[in-house]
């Protein structure tokens, strides 16, 4: 007779005198893992759909950066290209809440791939016009046709919201990874950017840039299992009406000025490699604070984060004003941005609790449109201060700022009981 393995999950039998014996095999369970992020990226899906997001989040720190090397190459007018990519920003403004609405009705897949396209096809457009010499009003054209990219990150952190409804720890941790993944994106974007635009030709970094941010929303989308169901059609109004989420928005926009003048007047001062610093200390301190136990009470949360950030934001204006060591001023970015991510990630969730359900896509993309608009605001501020009062003096902008966003949320943001 030949010899048959015995499976694994067959009882073991034993002869004790004239007794049968059988006795249940078992084997020993598999150690739960105790970082957070590994079982967050165990959830079925959840690689898939992360590393085609995270493609496509990468250009959008390229796109900015290659379009003023691009423009300003072939134009010879930094102020042109500044005047573009302002136009950019104002039309995704607008256009932003709108798709995000839209994907909110008919699911992500249905909607972000064309409008994805026809982001893909003006920047494209813009690479042709500036490569031949067009009119320069094609130019506006072109770039405000991009308006329409959707908030990859938004999306993203809308399917976690799905997978992990009810669990206030998982959400905490995805919400972390989704702020680091952010800042990571926007430290390695620009320096692709610049390398492509530099080692090849000024078109580069726009051609790759839409490339890569085409191929990873066909991959985000084709994860239909963990997309969100569409919401059912009602008559609920704007996020905006929800009750401490005007407040919130504002708290967003002078964060965003933080951002913005933080750029101009680093770059003005030191150029622009040493920003990368702000942003490892963003990420850094993002993956840490995703590590930690989410609060009891998020709304009290968030006046403590802007409050470090507001104290961490003056670090880069005492080691401008005390010292013209670059390595100080690194050092400063470095802290400064560890206070950025917390703030973000708190934000973010405060965000997802305030806003209907159903409208998760639409009202993300109101903070995001909100941070934009910040930044806009804190870049024009930042640069007039430093035109006009020298650039050390221009890192009180940023403080200035920090300290707004935490009068405003510490005065009118409220989180409903019900959610």
């Amino acid at each position: 007779m030949p010899y048959e393995r015995t499976p694994a999950t067959a009882p073991l039998l034993a002869v004790s005198g004239d007794l049968l014996v059988i006795a249940p095999r078992t084997t020993p369970a598999r150690r739960a893992s105790t970082n957070p992020y590994r079982r967050l990226l165990a959830t079925p899906g959840a690689r898939a759909f992360t590393a085609g997001n995270l493609l496509a989040r990468l250009p959008m720190g390229m796109f900015s950066v290659s379009a003023v090397i691009m423009i300003a190459g072939s134009r010879g007018s930094y102020a042109l290209a500044g005047a573009i990519t302002a136009t950019g920003l104002a039309a995704t403004a607008v256009v932003a809440p709108w798709t995000a609405r839209l994907v909110d009705r008919y699911g992500q897949a249905r909607v972000a791939v064309p409008a994805t396209a026809i982001a893909a096809l003006g920047s494209l457009a813009l690479l042709l016009c500036v490569h031949y010499g067009a009119p320069t009003w094609t130019l506006f054209a072109s770039y405000a046709a991009t308006a329409t990219t959707p908030n990859t990150g938004g999306m993203s952190r809308a399917r976690w919201a799905h997978l992990h409804r009810g669990d206030p720890a998982a959400l905490h941790t995805a919400n972390s990874f989704e702020q680091a993944a952010d800042e990571l994106c926007f430290m390695l974007g620009p320096a692709l950017a610049a390398l492509l635009c530099a080692a090849l030709f000024p078109e580069a970094g726009t051609l790759v840039g839409a490339i890569l941010l085409m191929t990873g929303v066909l991959i985000f989308a084709a994860q239909r299992a963990t997309e969100p169901p569409v919401a059912p059609r009602t008559h609920a109004g704007s996020p905006l009406r929800t009750r401490g989420m005007p407040a919130l928005l504002a708290a967003f926009l002078a964060t965003g000025a933080v951002f913005g003048a933080m750029e101009v007047v680093t770059i003005a001062h030191a150029g622009g490699a040493i920003l990368a610093l702000q942003a490892a200390g963003s990420c850094a301190a993002g993956l840490l604070y995703g590590s930690l136990r989410p609060a009891a009470d998020i709304r009290r949360r968030l006046p403590l984060c802007l409050t470090g950030m507001t104290a961490l934001m003056s670090l880069p204006l005492l080691a401008a004003a005390s010292t013209d060591s670059l390595l100080a001023l690194a050092g400063a970015l470095l802290l400064a941005g560890a206070a950025t991510a917390p703030t973000m990630v708190t934000g973010m969730t405060l965000v997802q609790r305030l806003t209907p359900e159903g409208q998760l896509n639409e009202g993300m993309t109101l903070a995001v449109t909100a941070l934009l608009g910040g930044i806009a605001a804190g870049s024009a501020t930042g640069g007039w201060m430093v035109e006009h009062t020298g650039q050390a003096p221009g890192y009180v902008v940023p403080v200035c700022a920090a300290a707004l966003a935490l009068a405003v949320a510490a005065a009118g943001v409220r989180t409903p009981r019900n959610r």
